[in-house]
């Protein structure tokens, strides 16, 4: 105990006040680099060793996968550090090799295996995994706990063929992609499709409720559930059943939440629930026992466009707080010291972020020195720009040792800059790579592989199952693919059925059974085996037996050799989850880990090149050397905010963002005049942004 202690002596002040705390609710405002993810993983380990927290009983959200295996890590360092010194006598790196693996396994053992640390959606997932067979929806849809979980693409393909094929609709008054995000935004707002039509009467409003119906019983029959269904079925189930809703209670004592400020309504129905059982917050009087603990700055709120609220964050001490002024209240907290930039370039951030109204005032302090002025640079068009860019880059890779090629970061606001900045790269020589491209999970050849992997797990995914069916080629065409879903349809019966009946494949396929029921025996043969066979073995028959690992081999072209070496990086990825998931190690919970990645969680790879990427993109990040590029009226801020006040603010937040993620050297760019695909060719001025003192601006 005494060991503890004296680590959180290495805390800032407002650091250890917001980790001592203990029960009620706390607010902690965190600015860019003050920290806050070394006061969430003290949190928890003071909870377990001053308080006696059990692990179990402890829940932490994260915004990605990524940070939850960065928390996760360091609260493993964190424990096996105590260990170390009260067991040895010395720090865990001084020990022999193997004594900290040993040390770190039995920490593995006691504390880690136990917390639930992971993003909404990884973590409502595995509550999803328990319990819902639990809950039906008010048409009395039903879902089992060996469900898929749809990707973007598979969620469009069904879109597309309700609106276009189910309903007859036109597609270019009903675009599917709009009708995707109506229904997304709705699930994001808790909203069902009958409360859709009720907001929007007339027959738009019908037609969007309709399709978000059809949708949901295309979910049904597929057994699957959607990234936005993923929160919102727990959130329902909560409400539908208040046994399991108070066992979830029970469960987690104490809730930790990073990236407060981007939540959704939903999100916080989904909080409020666990944390108070669906009480009032206001009126709960159970916090003796339990606590909330959010971090969240409404500086850095830049996701409105995904349904984000950051006025769930600016409403917190009113909904849980004491509702107290700043400097007389108990359950707020600010960490406002910055340990990542030098002080010229927060007096930029926090000259700016000064001109928002919608915020919680604090103000970032350097704990670093002065550092470089911010250069600000007036280019006369994008390719100029580009230039200006390369050459800076060059220049300071040249002429400092320490400085890298992945030190180095172009922010913009819209994908379509990247254009000219990648064409003077290029031009140059200088590596370079975008964040943002294709994701893995995404790549046609791994999809291919995970949709029989869906197809073993969840017999009832016929989006899987048409997938691969014929792939590779195995004579089943599309006129026997027609007969097959339609006679499912016809009698009401899940595709599988029909796949899984000789008989009836042999009616319905004619000269085509011989394929399909070639299919249906290799998904049958590795349901059998899926709860005794390691998700390994399966991977390794599957592509075996399909042909899929052969089909590639002879088709012998470098694409085809790039698609094995993809295929053999899932088989790697799939051992990889094995490894780090000793206690689970089913194809089940390594397909819901897959279907949860994202681009976000592979950012900071491939060190040794420039990255570029988007301000939306860069959040988390931090890089030594920032270029922010395109800071012009119409670009950035976007010509769509211009005239709301609302959106203005949030454009500002955005490039507090930009700003906050450079270490040492920030630069700044502005055109005169650009041809963007985003814009149209415009003439600018001058940056809408430098409307403040140029006392700590160098211009170049």
């Amino acid at each position: 105990m005494a060991q503890f202690t004296d680590a959180l002596k290495h805390l800032n002040p407002s650091q250890r006040q917001a980790v001592e705390h203990f029960c009620g609710p706390l607010l902690v405002v965190a600015g860019a680099g003050s920290g806050k993810t070394r006061a969430l993983t003290f949190r928890i380990a003071n909870l377990i060793l001053t308080h006696k927290i059990e692990p179990e009983n402890i829940l932490a959200v994260t915004f990605t996968n990524k940070a939850a295996k960065e928390m996760k890590s360091r609260v493993e360092t964190l424990f096996a550090e105590q260990e170390a010194l009260r067991n040895h006598g010395k720090t865990l790196n001084a020990l022999p090799e193997y004594t900290q693996i040993k040390i770190r396994s039995q920490v593995y053992k006691t504390i880690t295996k136990d917390l639930w640390v992971g993003t909404f959606h990884a973590l409502c997932c595995r509550i999803l995994r328990f319990d819902i067979e639990k809950y039906q929806d008010s048409r009395g849809r039903k879902w089992n706990k060996n469900f898929s979980i749809f990707d973007e693409s598979d969620v469009m393909s069904v879109i597309k063929d309700i609106v276009i094929n189910k309903l007859n609709l036109d597609e270019k008054k009903f675009e599917p992609r709009a009708m995707r995000y109506a229904i997304s935004n709705a699930k994001n707002q808790g909203k069902s499709p009958e409360e859709v039509e009720k907001d929007q009467p007339g027959m738009r409003g019908r037609i969007v409720a309709s399709i978000y119906h059809a949708y949901l019983d295309r979910l049904c029959e597929n057994n699957a559930l959607d990234f936005d269904d993923l929160i919102l079925l727990p959130v329902r189930l909560f409400q539908q059943n208040p046994e399991v809703r108070a066992y979830w209670h029970r469960r987690f004592r104490h809730l930790l939440v990073d990236e407060y400020q981007d939540t959704n309504r939903t999100q916080y129905n989904l909080l409020q629930m666990i944390s108070t059982n669906g009480e009032d917050p206001v009126q709960f009087k159970g916090w003796g026992t339990r606590s909330i603990f959010v971090v969240g700055d409404a500086d850095q709120s830049i996701y409105s466009f995904r349904s984000a609220d950051f006025t769930i964050l600016m409403n917190f001490q009113d909904d849980f707080g004491d509702g107290e002024r700043d400097e007389r209240t108990n359950t707020m907290v600010k960490l406002e010291e910055n340990y990542r930039s030098t002080a010229n370039i927060l007096e930029l951030a926090n000259q700016l972020i000064t001109h928002n109204t919608e915020r919680i005032d604090k103000v970032l302090k350097a704990t670093r020195g002065e550092g470089e002025p911010t250069h600000c640079h007036r280019c006369e068009d994008e390719i100029d720009e580009a230039e200006f860019v390369t050459r800076q880059i060059q220049s300071l890779e040249r002429t400092n040792p320490d400085l890298g090629f992945g030190n180095f970061a172009m922010l913009y606001r819209t994908n379509a800059q990247s254009r000219a900045l990648e064409e003077s790269l290029v031009r140059a020589g200088v590596p370079y790579k975008i964040v943002g491209g294709l994701r893995f999970y995404d790549r046609k050849e791994i999809k291919d592989v995970v949709a029989y992997l869906r197809a073993i797990t969840n017999p009832f995914d016929s989006v899987s199952l048409l997938r691969a069916i014929n792939t590779p080629k195995r004579g089943v065409g599309k006129s026997t693919i027609d007969a097959l879903t339609r006679a499912a349809g016809e009698l009401a019966i899940p595709l599988w059925e029909i796949l899984s009946d000789e008989t009836s494949v042999k009616t319905l396929a004619g000269r085509s059974s011989k394929g399909v029921l070639q299919f249906a025996q290799i998904i049958q043969t590795y349901r059998d085996k899926l709860d005794r066979t390691p998700a390994t073995e399966i991977v390794q028959g599957i592509l075996d037996d399909s042909g899929y690992l052969n089909d590639l081999r002879m088709q012998n072209t470098d694409e085809a050799e790039d698609r094995l070496q993809n295929v053999q990086e899932l088989y790697n990825a799939v051992l990889q989850f094995e490894e780090e998931n000793p206690e689970n190690q089913s194809l089940g919970e390594f397909l819901s880990s897959a279907a949860l990645s994202s681009d976000a969680d592979d950012k900071g790879k491939e060190e040794e090149k420039v990255t570029l990427m988007t301000l939306h993109a860069s959040k988390g990040l931090e890089f030594p050397v920032v270029f922010l590029v395109g800071l012009e009226q119409g670009l950035f801020p976007s010509f769509r905010s211009l005239d709301d006040p609302s959106a203005i603010e949030e454009e500002r937040r955005l490039c507090y963002v930009g700003i906050t993620r450079a270490q040492e050297r920030l630069f700044i760019s502005y055109a005169r005049e650009r041809d963007c695909t985003a814009i149209g060719s415009q003439r600018f001025p001058q940056c809408f942004w430098l409307k403040c003192p140029r006392n700590y601006w160098n211009a170049m």
